[in-house]
């Protein structure tokens, strides 16, 4: 498909997801732990280079123990107080059709505490879709997220972070 027929096609129009993907790792001396959630929501706005992701904190699987999944929740991220990560940014460049690595700036919200991010992000545009991916990393001391003593050297400062799905268009 041409260019010329993706941008009269998507003028205006809104691409979006419920079933995206966020992983993260944290790698630290004495403990490897994953997570992953596949219930990432996002939206991308292409003529107006806008979009917005969130991920309710309480859907993340695949931690270690159940113990570490409930201290993940209520210790560290509180998900009581703060049920859901954030980011709502634009895209610092025009988005063409095809592939293309992409700078995005916006605001993660974390924790209750947000923080301005710049991240590139892969996208592969179609007419009705849009793949997306990108890899960042969160710093836990920059979102006010304390660890206790006892577990420092089994949880990172710096946690290793993936998004990625396809944004359907929307009819």
């Amino acid at each position: 498909m041409c260019l010329c027929c993706l941008n009269t096609f998507a003028v205006g129009q809104i691409y979006s997801t419920n079933t995206g993907t966020l992983r993260f790792v944290s790698e630290a001396p004495l403990e490897l732990i994953k997570a992953e959630s596949k219930e990432l929501q996002g939206a991308l706005n292409i003529e107006k280079k806008t979009f917005a992701f969130k991920l309710m904190i309480k859907s993340f699987k695949g931690f270690n123990s159940p113990l570490q999944q409930e201290h993940f929740y209520e210790n560290y991220l509180e998900a009581q107080s703060y049920p859901q990560a954030v980011f709502t940014g634009k895209v610092l460049e025009t988005i063409k059709e095809g592939k293309g690595n992409y700078p995005a700036k916006g605001d993660l919200t974390i924790h209750g505490v947000t923080k301005e991010v710049i991240i590139e992000v892969n996208l592969i545009v179609e007419a009705k879709t849009v793949d997306f991916k990108a890899d960042f990393a969160v710093a836990l001391q920059d979102y006010h997220i304390e660890l206790p003593r006892i577990v420092y050297q089994k949880i990172a400062e710096v946690i290793d972070v993936t998004v990625e799905g396809q944004l359907q268009l929307r009819p």
